[in-house]
């Protein structure tokens, strides 16, 4: 994972990410900004999330799961590795921990808690406010390569980039909605309408909802979208075989011959057919 920003600037959804019966679920790592609201259950490699976030299901977590100061845990917490909860933190369930649990003050287990390894009642160092301000300062220094370093530390030897939700993000059966960019890899499926700053889509994925950006739109060949294109003062460019159930609205529109939209196309500028026979544009 290389990093040559702040790292929760962007939505970034990884390849092969799917909503299954109202739980997220991915195989890398999941990162969560702070203040941020998770309506649906999380299921990944470890589970790390910032300051005042609401989880509205289960946590299971096959390695380690840091929360927090003040996170709202709605069913059972499970994790395979260590566990590191912050001051208040609050757990709707259960919390199974197969390896050390590390504990601040005034944390509320509803049913209770289990772990196989050493308990420490104390307060852990904040896990995200520690590592992006250390992350910040050699960014800021012009340290790349020591912050590249430091980012492929926290995904560990974990083969498969990192879900990362930015800071006071909404995510939900409803929409996916966050004032950053947002990055969608290949092979998801995507409950709700996504809305962001703007919209990168990779191939063959299925996303039951509408897109809507301030700025530019892509989706990638393959992809189904059910719902609505809609941007502000961006391009959106449908590539080949995608599919749009909707309509689309924008500014400016790059449309690939093979790319299907079931509903009205509107553009204030231009409008631009890829004609895949030949070797230019065709507008």
């Amino acid at each position: 994972m290389s990093l040559g920003t702040d790292p929760l600037e962007t939505l970034e959804i990884p390849d092969g990410t799917t909503v299954e019966e109202h739980d997220l679920v991915t195989d890398g790592d999941v990162i969560i900004g702070g203040q941020s609201t998770v309506e649906f259950g999380v299921r990944g490699r470890s589970v790390i999330a910032g300051e005042r976030v609401t989880f509205g299901g289960d946590i299971e977590a096959e390695g380690d799961c840091r929360l927090d100061l003040l996170d709202d845990v709605a069913g059972n917490v499970l994790v395979g590795e260590d566990a590191y909860l912050g001051e208040r933190v609050r757990i709707g369930g259960r919390l199974m921990v197969s390896g050390d649990l590390d504990i601040g003050d005034d944390v509320d287990i509803a049913e209770g808690f289990e772990a196989n390894g050493w308990i420490v009642i104390r307060n852990p160092v904040p896990t995200l406010v520690f590592y992006f301000i250390v992350l910040s300062q050699l960014l800021r220094l012009g340290e790349q390569d020591a912050a590249d370093d430091l980012a492929e530390s926290l995904s560990g030897e974990s083969p498969h980039d990192p879900l990362v939700i930015p800071r006071n993000a909404t995510v939900s059966d409803d929409s996916w909605r966050v004032s950053t960019p947002a990055t969608i890899g290949d092979e998801c499926r995507i409950h709700g309408n996504v809305r962001a700053r703007s919209i990168d889509l990779g191939e063959d994925n299925n996303v039951f909802g509408s897109l809507r950006a301030r700025d530019d739109i892509v989706v990638g060949p393959g992809t189904r979208i059910h719902g609505d294109v809609t941007t502000r003062n961006g391009e959106v460019h449908i590539k080949r075989g995608a599919r749009v159930l909707g309509d689309v609205s924008c500014k400016d529109l790059v449309f690939d011959e093979d790319a299907l939209v079931d509903g009205t196309m509107r553009a204030r500028g231009e409008m631009r057919i890829h004609r895949s026979n030949l070797s230019r544009t065709q507008e």
